[in-house]
């Protein structure tokens, strides 16, 4: 847990909003903190009080202490290239609970079993009410973990787009969903949970999708993909952030990715730039075409598209000066939660609310989340005189894309 003080809780965001230095243990205790309110909030409700008993109360407690217990430095960006070798967070998590000093504290100390605790938090959808009901509490559109993230990151990075929704509102009016046995929202907090829909839309837009941010991450990402041959990630796993960085900056030296993890963690800070971006509503082939696409199958496209620029437009380009950044194969959990009316029955948020219904009804990734391409600082005024518009990137794009999926099939 003490290791956690010493990770990050939004890693590369920092590289644009100074302030987002806060660690993972900080945002552990405020989700802690909601999971105390939550039960609460819950002891007081007689379908909630009904469910719950104090070992699933201890292991609910210790799922939200223990959620980010197996993350590593830049754990997210990281995963979401889906290396071979590398364990998700929620792997080490069921690991570190299952065996060793925390697994002899909960069997001496608590009421609940480690498993107990596991289950709630990477077990499968359980068919005992009460697990699925806590399961929702700690992922899903109204969770104690958004719950603090949102508020917290914003408070941090000095935005205000997180806290533009009245969390005290929301969990007052929590319910349990009577068909469902998962956590609802009653007819009073309607409001508060369509504003919380929509802070989390404009902080994935401004700050976690932010086009500066995503250069820092492609920039990570394309430095561990070339160096994944000489870095042990798995023993990396258990280092802070500065350890870490280290590492990776020895291990970086004279090689292809020096340049970028010096722009990232080096003495001057210097991040590729954006020559182009397409998002669903403008670019939605280009979008289609490249979306939740395998993290190796971008890297060879844009190697692709640096041999093209090379030959075709006459820029001396390389394959490390190109990377392309899209939304990662996996997909945001759903945002469009059930709303319990007064007479009692149930409706999705999507369906109560006009202004939640757009980002509710469509998934939430292809509204926040953009196809962009980074380009070395210095070539980006080169390559803008030969393909001055969006559409002449798109045509490149998708022209290369297909044939390198023919070249590759």
């Amino acid at each position: 847990m003490h290791r956690l003080a010493g990770i990050s809780q939004l890693g590369l965001v920092s590289r644009v909003y100074p302030g987002a230095t806060h660690s993972r243990l900080e945002h552990t205790l405020g989700v802690y903190h909601n999971a105390l309110k939550f039960l609460a909030r819950f002891s007081a409700d007689d379908r909630g009080a009904a469910l719950l008993d104090d070992a699933n109360s201890d292991a609910f407690v210790l799922a939200a202490l223990l959620h980010d217990v197996g993350h590593w430095p830049f754990c997210h960006c990281i995963e979401d290239m889906m290396l071979d070798d590398v364990a998700r967070h929620e792997e080490r998590a069921r690991g570190i609970i299952l065996s060793g000093e925390i697994a002899s504290l909960i069997e001496s100390d608590w009421r609940c079993s480690p498993d107990d605790v596991v289950s709630l938090l990477v077990g499968a959808d359980s068919a005992k009410p009460v697990e699925r009901f806590l399961q929702s509490c700690l992922s899903g559109p109204v969770d104690i973990d958004k719950l603090d993230y949102l508020q917290r990151d914003s408070l941090h990075c000095g935005v205000e787009y997180g806290r533009n929704f009245d969390s005290g509102r929301l969990i007052s009016s929590l319910v349990v969903d009577p068909q469902s046995h998962r956590l609802a929202v009653g007819e009073k907090g309607r409001t508060a949970a369509e504003m919380m829909v929509f802070a989390r839309y404009i902080m994935f837009s401004e700050v976690y999708w932010h086009h500066a941010v995503r250069a820092a991450t492609a920039m990570l990402q394309r430095s561990v993909f070339l160096l994944r041959h000489r870095l042990d990630l798995s023993a990396s796993l258990k280092l802070g952030d500065a350890e870490w960085i280290a590492q990776l900056r020895r291990t970086a030296a004279g090689s292809l990715a020096e340049p970028m993890v010096e722009g990232l963690f080096g003495s001057r800070r210097q991040l590729f730039k954006r020559v182009v971006e397409f998002s669903v509503i403008n670019g939605g082939e280009v979008h289609q075409t490249l979306a939740h696409r395998p993290h190796w199958w971008l890297v060879t496209l844009a190697e692709e598209l640096a041999e093209r620029l090379s030959k075709q437009y006459n820029v001396p380009v390389a394959p490390a000066d190109i990377l392309i950044d899209a939304p990662p194969v996996k997909l945001e959990v759903d945002i469009n939660t059930v709303v319990i009316h007064h007479d009692g029955t149930p409706s999705r948020l999507g369906d109560a609310s006009p202004v939640a219904a757009v980002l509710a009804e469509r998934q939430f990734d292809h509204h926040v989340k953009r196809v962009r391409l980074f380009v070395r600082p210095d070539l980006r005024e080169l390559l803008a005189e030969k393909l001055p518009t969006g559409k002449h990137w798109a045509d490149l794009l998708l022209e290369t894309a297909e044939l390198a999926e023919n070249q590759w099939a």
